[in-house]
């Protein structure tokens, strides 16, 4: 059996022998079978595999909370290991992070769809992936709503993210497959992500810079992210093109290209060069009276389509914020080309 068979066989159903028990409607139980390739790993690693909506960390809970069955056995060890056609029933129980995963109806902005992907422009103030302090009403939710059988895909579908105060452009896979290779497509930066972004402080020096500098979390604020020494540090290689559009005596606007997929990366790299992004209070902006989210919007997508082989080309203008504040402050726009 293939594994996304078992993830379709993964309905919710009670355990066998419940039938006079008064059972919450709001106890859910899904029915797993574990497949030929899964045979003898670890229990939480099968049931991650088949359930891959859930964190591996939150079903290894439900696992120690005593809240699995395997074949006719509760059991309390996620590092059990299973055979193939074992039988495995999970008990979800109404956490916020069990709720997380459910379709939520929501005015999306599709740029383009088919049967296998969708492109999507994503407005400032949507958070991508449910996490803690938003486990509900994200793109996530909202994309199960807009497309039930993507809840065969895991995260929905959802390659790449933006974060919440981020605006603009994101494609998502309509099939696991085609999320396979699009995720390997970004790895061999072979997707194209443009973005426009308002710095504070006028723009000084060379009409492009290119900024090569690791990205790492914070050794003094674990809450963000801080260019690092790899040396001395843990940190990933980051490269971003930043390209001179306009200027102010407030500020500048830049063409942003990445190279690399980093956490919170141009907000970094920009600030890392003195020009922090209007607002982006955690990486030394300010707020201003125009926008009260980070200046930044990722305006063009580039990618080969990963099923008929199309060069497809996505762009779109900034949303009504982002070009008041360019047109308070005096700053030409005109779209890269």
């Amino acid at each position: 059996m293939k594994q996304i068979e078992a993830i379709i066989s993964a309905t919710p159903v009670p355990p066998e022998g419940n039938e006079d028990e008064d059972i919450s409607a709001e106890v859910e139980y899904r029915k797993l079978e574990v497949t030929v390739e899964q045979h003898g790993i670890r229990l939480d690693k099968a049931i991650s595999e088949l359930l891959p909506e859930f964190s591996r960390n939150y079903l290894q809970q439900l696992i120690a909370a005593r809240q699995v069955t395997l074949q006719t056995s509760v059991v309390d060890k996620p590092s059990l290991k299973v055979k193939a056609a074992d039988s495995i029933v999970v008990e979800l129980r109404p956490t916020p992070q069990s709720q997380a995963f459910k379709p939520q109806a929501m005015a999306l902005d599709v740029v383009f769809q088919d049967e296998h992907l969708i492109v999507i422009n994503k407005p400032a103030g949507l958070v991508v992936h449910p996490a803690p302090g938003n486990w509900s009403g994200t793109l996530l939710n909202g994309l199960l709503a807009h497309d039930p059988g993507i809840v065969l895909v895991p995260r929905a579908g959802i390659v790449h993210r933006l974060d919440k105060d981020t605006s603009g452009l994101m494609v998502v896979a309509r099939s696991r497959a085609v999320m396979d290779a699009l995720v390997q497509a970004i790895a061999a930066r072979d997707v194209g992500r443009q973005y426009l972004a308002v710095g504070h402080k006028p723009w000084a020096g060379v009409a492009k810079k290119t900024v090569e500098a690791a990205i790492g979390r914070d050794p003094r604020n674990r809450l963000r992210m801080a260019v690092v020494d790899l040396e001395q540090g843990h940190g990933k290689t980051a490269r971003t093109d930043i390209v001179f559009l306009a200027n102010c005596t407030e500020g500048c606007l830049v063409h942003c290209i990445l190279h690399t997929g980093r956490t919170h990366q141009i907000r970094v790299h920009m600030a890392s060069i003195g020009h922090s992004l209007v607002a982006d209070t955690v990486y030394g902006g300010w707020n201003v009276p125009e926008l009260q989210r980070q200046a930044l919007h990722a305006f063009r997508l580039e990618l080969v389509h990963p099923v008929t082989g199309a060069q497809l080309r996505f762009q779109v203008d900034p949303p009504p914020d982002f070009m008041g504040l360019v047109s308070n402050w005096g700053l030409s726009y005109n779209a890269p080309n």
